[in-house]
């Protein structure tokens, strides 16, 4: 890929697609990592949320519970376990990728997210944390 394609790629990527947590955004979450797996109902509003914005964006969900390193869970990826459970409930077909990367995207939407406007206030908020 030269540098003109990469460039169109990386401009569609950031203007057409969201990045979305998966834990505490789509799934409840209610125990952390508890024992791996993906044991949460969905978190209010999410189908209805997806449904209207894979109309206009393509959706990836970004998680740690990809991650190469991570262990099975009864047998599964995370990225099973992830897909098993957006099928369970009717979401799967609005999702289209699952990375543990950060993809490029317009928006990313994370419940441990923190809205970056300089090192100072930055840093003051870390300190009272």
């Amino acid at each position: 890929m030269n540098f003109k394609e990469y460039n169109t790629k990386q401009k569609k990527e950031n203007n057409n697609q969201l990045a979305i947590d998966f834990d505490g955004v789509i799934h409840k979450n209610s125990k952390g990592f508890f024992d791996g797996t993906v044991y949460d109902e969905p978190i209010d509003g999410v189908k209805d949320a997806l449904e209207q914005l894979s109309k206009k964006y393509k959706i990836v969900i970004f998680t740690c519970k990809v991650k190469p390193d991570r262990p099975l869970i009864k047998g599964k990826t995370g990225e099973e376990l992830i897909e098993t459970w957006l099928s369970k409930h009717g979401l799967l077909h609005y999702i289209s990728e699952i990375t543990c990367e950060k993809p490029r995207a317009i928006l990313y939407i994370d419940d441990k997210g923190y809205r970056f406007n300089n090192w100072e206030s930055t840093l003051n908020f870390l300190s009272n944390a």
